[in-house]
């Protein structure tokens, strides 16, 4: 959500919405859906239930949101 409002995309909105503005505005590589997709899940899991993720899932999303981060 936050790099999506730093890209100019509107307050307020659910997550899903932010993923797409960074889509469709060209800030995810074309192969790069999917993983903004699984952070999103990951993410989505980690709010509502109370469990914690696999070393690898985490590595997996720092990874990804530094690349996404460098790239942006």
């Amino acid at each position: 959500m936050n790099i999506g409002v730093k890209q100019g995309a509107e307050e307020g909105k659910p997550f899903i919405h932010y993923v797409n503005y960074l889509a469709e505005q060209g800030f995810i590589p074309p192969n790069g859906r999917g993983w903004v997709d699984h952070i999103r899940k990951k993410g989505n899991e980690a709010t509502h239930e109370i469990a914690l993720m696999s070393k690898e899932d985490c590595e997996d999303l720092i990874a990804f949101s530094e690349m996404l981060m460098k790239f942006i």
